[in-house]
């Protein structure tokens, strides 16, 4: 089942998990700085940043940027904070002309949607050939040290099946997988924070964090997924 975005309703539910990721992360490398150090080596010069959120891709990339980057994405509050081009859209009817980018892409994002196979149809007629499509997942049994308490609900853009959906639209995929204690909440405020990130109500993520032993070292499982047009 998809999972409802609440960006609009509740924007600093999605602050706070970038908050956090970005304070208790172990070592300075976020998937947005390897996302974008991909970008650089592929030394394309228009990408397309889809489910762009308020920048994150854009705040890791250099001053001045290497290539041109737009944004888009269904949030109007979230694109507000964008500090570049960016455009409101869904990602199933992009508004842009085929082969217009070089590369396209979808940080944690295509889990939002019932079928995301419409959102990389279109992100791949956006393409140009040879184009580059970086698509990241996160599994079903992230953070398994928080089970106990939490378990992330199945959806239908897992990493366990993402490279498979991938490639039933691109034909080949390159998967890079990534299964280690990424992060550490030092306390139970972390750990609740954490939990109201993913989606918790506020009140259920404090009991829950009540009954964790913290610090906590939280293992992070996931995959990108890296197609050719």
């Amino acid at each position: 089942m998809a999972l409802t975005p609440d960006y609009d309703s509740d924007p600093e539910r999605f602050r706070l998990a970038g908050r956090v990721t970005r304070k208790y992360l172990i070592g300075a490398r976020s998937l947005h700085d390897h996302v974008a150090s991909k970008l650089l080596d592929a030394g394309v010069s228009r990408v397309l940043d889809i489910g762009c959120g308020e920048g994150a891709l854009s705040d890791a990339l250099p001053a001045p940027a290497p290539f041109a980057l737009a944004g888009v994405d269904a949030s109007a509050t979230l694109l507000r904070a964008h500090p570049g081009p960016r455009v409101r859209a869904d990602a199933a009817r992009l508004p842009f002309r085929d082969a217009t980018f070089d590369a396209a892409v979808a940080v944690n994002m295509l889990y939002h949607l019932d079928d995301p196979a419409l959102a990389l149809r279109e992100a791949r007629r956006v393409l140009v050939p040879g184009g580059l499509l970086l698509a990241s997942a996160i599994c079903r049994n992230d953070s398994p040290e928080l089970a106990p308490v939490w378990r992330p609900g199945a959806t239908p853009f897992d990493a366990e099946e993402a490279p498979d959906r991938v490639c039933e639209v691109f034909g080949e995929v390159e998967v890079e997988r990534w299964d280690a204690p990424l992060i550490t909440l030092p306390d139970r405020a972390a750990v609740r924070d954490y939990l109201i990130a993913r989606h918790v109500p506020r009140a259920e993520a404090a009991e829950a964090a009540a009954q964790v032993r913290a610090p906590l070292p939280v293992t992070k499982r996931g995959c990108l997924v890296l197609a050719r047009r």
